[in-house]
C-alpha cells in the first residue's frame, strides 16, 4: 500500500525500509532503547510496517509497525517521527494510515504510549488497563514448567 501527498510518502512495502535508520531512532526513544539491530530486523519480518519517506529524496523520516492477525486483533508500535521532520501533522498523517489499513481498521488494536495519549485518543484508541510480560521477565511456567515440557 502507497499513500502520497505532495512531499511524502507511506509505503508498507518493506524493501524500502531503511533499517540504519530505524536503528537510530528506535534506540533514540524511551520504549526501545538497547534494541539490537537483530531484534529489529526480526520484529520487522514479522510485522506489518509502514515508512515515511519524502518523496524529494526518498529518505526515510517515519515508521509505525503493527503486529496483527489481519482478522481480530493489532498491536500498533514503534510510531516514530524524525526530529527534523516534527510539527508538520506526519504523524498524524502516518496514523491515519495505519488505521485506514485493511489488516488493521476492523481489528481491536492497542498500542502503549507515556506521553502521546492525545494523538492516539485522535484515532479512536481509549485509555485502558491491561497487563504485560515484559521481554526480559519468562513466565513462570517456562522458568519451572510442571511436567519438564514447555509446548
Amino acid at each position: 500500500m502507497d499513500v502520497e501527498n505532495a512531499d511524502y510518502l507511506v509505503s508498507t512495502d518493506p524493501r524500502r525500509l531503511d533499517v540504519a535508520f530505524l536503528c537510530r531512532s528506535l534506540n533514540a526513544t524511551y520504549w526501545a532503547h538497547g534494541r539490537s539491530r537483530e531484534v529489529i530486523e526480526e520484529s520487522i519480518r514479522h510485522s506489518l510496517c509502514f515508512g515515511l519517506y519524502r518523496k524529494e529524496t526518498d529518505e526515510q523520516i517515519g515508521f509505525a509497525r503493527v503486529v496483527t492477525d489481519q482478522a481480530t486483533f493489532s498491536w500498533v508500535c514503534d510510531v516514530l517521527i524524525d526530529e527534523r521532520h516534527r510539527g508538520r501533522g506526519l504523524g498524524k498523517w502516518l496514523m491515519s494510515c495505519v488505521v485506514a489499513h485493511p489488516f488493521v481498521k476492523n481489528t481491536t488494536s492497542m498500542l502503549g504510549t507515556r506521553d502521546a495519549h492525545g494523538l492516539y485518543e485522535r484515532y479512536g484508541y481509549r485509555r485502558s488497563k491491561g497487563m504485560r510480560r515484559p521481554r526480559d521477565e519468562p513466565a513462570p511456567e517456562q522458568s519451572h514448567p510442571a511436567s519438564g515440557v514447555v509446548s
